[in-house]
């Protein structure tokens, strides 16, 4: 590659590198796309094959996971006083750098899931408030009271 120091138009040194032809850039997706199913394997393959331990209310890694940076017996979900391990970490200390083309942002930030909740079902929470309450019940007919009224006991 032909890598050069220029002067711009200020007289200033600037540092400059051609451009990648559209065949690296392409290899290059094409690579950081394997390294990253390779890690989805290896990540669902920890979750899949942790030890629970039910008196603890744990579970634990059983192998050694080192592409997912997770030794063997280390603690990756537990009830209580627990940070869980994110996916989009993982993703960012490999050197992923758009992670969020690969993994979808947490339901509680923002993404579809919240966006359903915040616009659609609010909309349909408010017809069917409007449905219930325009409904008005028909009166009962009472029956006739036998004995007049006083009930079935024989006095």
């Amino acid at each position: 590659m032909g890598w050069s120091w220029e002067h711009d138009c200020f007289g200033s040194l600037m540092f400059s590198c051609p451009l990648q032809s559209w065949r690296d850039c392409l290899t290059e997706v094409l690579e950081e796309k394997n390294v990253v199913e390779e890690l989805k394997t290896e990540w669902k393959r920890l979750w899949r094959e942790r030890f629970d331990d039910r008196v603890r209310a744990e579970g634990i890694a059983n192998k050694d996971y080192s592409q997912v940076f997770v030794e063997r017996g280390t603690v990756i979900l537990a009830t209580r006083n627990f940070k869980l391990m994110n996916f989009r970490d993982v993703l960012e200390a490999h050197g992923i750098v758009d992670v969020h083309k690969y993994v979808s942002p947490d339901p509680r930030v923002g993404g579809w899931g919240k966006f359903v909740r915040a616009n659609i079902t609010a909309q349909r929470g408010g017809k069917a408030v409007k449905r219930a309450a325009s409904y008005v019940a028909e009166p009962k007919v009472k029956q006739h009271l036998k004995k007049g009224g006083r009930g079935w006991m024989h006095v």
